[in-house]
């Protein structure tokens, strides 16, 4: 993890950046139950979930989308800050075992409220070790600009 000024023009559309994976275990599904309160028997019973369709405990989406979120988080960017995430899905099941990794599309850019900034798009995919996407969202960014015509 490092600092690196990235300004609203240095952005390309279309620049992608893979992370490194990451495996999920058993402990995952414990600690964010924990943090959560989310004990569905779906993440938390192991013979109940014998008798379901997945057959076996599925991760629970929202551990999911922040693992792979943070896994993301590798350049710290003074110059921008995130607005949120759009368009979140849960796609296929992640399960204990499954090691996930994301990728980074830079999608979209447009100008901002403030003639100081612009709005950058990063779409995120969860990928498993199967290459399967598990789970994308959009993730918006507010990026200064390097210099604002007035």
């Amino acid at each position: 993890m490092h600092f690196e000024s990235i300004f609203f023009e240095d952005y390309t559309l279309e620049d992608k950046r893979t992370t490194l994976g990451r495996t999920i275990t058993e402990t995952d599904f414990v600690v964010h139950a924990g943090h959560t309160g989310d004990f569905f028997p779906h993440h938390m019973d192991a013979e109940w979930c014998k008798t379901q369709p997945f057959g076996q405990r599925i991760a629970h989406g929202t551990m999911i989308f922040a693992i792979g979120i943070g896994l993301t988080a590798s350049v710290i960017n003074p110059e921008a800050f995130s607005k949120g995430y759009d368009r979140l899905r849960f796609v296929k099941p992640v399960f204990i075992g499954d090691t996930i990794h994301a990728e980074v599309t830079i999608s979209e850019k447009s100008d901002a409220k403030k003639p100081e900034f612009g709005t950058v798009v990063e779409h995120v995919e969860i990928i498993n070790q199967h290459g399967e996407v598990v789970l994308v969202a959009d993730h918006i960014l507010l990026a200064k600009r390097k210099e604002t015509t007035t």
